[in-house]
């Protein structure tokens, strides 16, 4: 399992949010770019970039800063927020982007995610946040009657080459991933799922650690915040605490 140091971008800014509330922004940094040599720097072998103000509005307005993480850092990234459109993806993808990333577009137009992964394949990720099983969008301001699991299942049926999947109700608030709900995502698929939401310390680390076959979970706040430092939380995944 690998560890996945994220930038939320918000206007330019490497920003977090509470739970995904647009009114509820901290900002971290004026400089995104020095954040992901930072990331890098400690150690990190992938970069996970969101683009927030696309995520909300479906219209990607940070372009130049993932342009500028792209020509900063030599490790690889994965971008997502606002990616609705086969467009926006080879804009992307001729960018450097690595993998980008489908949400929203995945729950509402899935015909999307099949025509994307025939064209570039092994570069599309789906994202799937949920609450209490079933599927959000909108940047999680609309819950669907989508159950979690079986969109999943059509996804990877689709041709996408992963799956991140957030619990919405533990994002940001540092208070554990939701280990029964993640465990049962993994077991439900063969394609990898990296988990997102909740990881306040390390002992979140060795719990996810736990769950067999889960490929990586991404971090932000905790490493933002203090509370975790990403080379421990390496360290650990690879055997070194």
């Amino acid at each position: 399992m690998i560890v996945i140091p994220a930038i939320d971008l918000k206007e330019g800014k490497c920003v977090r949010l509470l739970q995904g509330r647009k009114d509820e922004v901290t900002v971290y940094s004026d400089d995104p770019v020095s954040v992901a040599k930072k990331w890098q720097g400690l150690g990190g072998e992938l970069l996970h970039v969101v683009d927030l103000d696309g995520a909300f509005t479906g219209e990607q307005r940070n372009f130049s800063s993932i342009r500028a993480i792209r020509e900063a850092i030599a490790i690889p990234i994965e971008v997502g927020g606002g990616i609705r459109d086969i467009e926006r993806i080879k804009k992307l993808i001729d960018l450097g982007v690595d993998r980008t990333i489908i949400g929203t577009a995945a729950a509402i137009k899935p015909e999307i995610v099949s025509a994307a992964c025939k064209m570039f394949p092994d570069k599309i990720l789906v994202g799937i946040d949920a609450k209490e099983g079933k599927v959000a969008v909108r940047g999680w301001v609309e819950i669907t009657e989508l159950d979690a699991v079986e969109f999943a299942k059509q996804m990877q049926d689709a041709g996408v080459a992963g799956i991140i999947y957030t619990d919405i109700s533990r994002d940001g608030m540092l208070t554990g991933p939701n280990l029964d709900a993640m465990a049962a995502m993994v077991e439900s698929v063969e394609i990898p799922v990296i988990a997102s939401g909740g990881v306040s310390k390390l002992d979140d680390i060795k719990n996810l650690m736990h769950i067999n076959k889960l490929w990586g979970v991404i971090t932000g706040k905790a490493l933002y915040s203090g509370s975790m430092k990403l080379e421990e939380a390496i360290d650990l995944t690879k055997g070194e605490q």
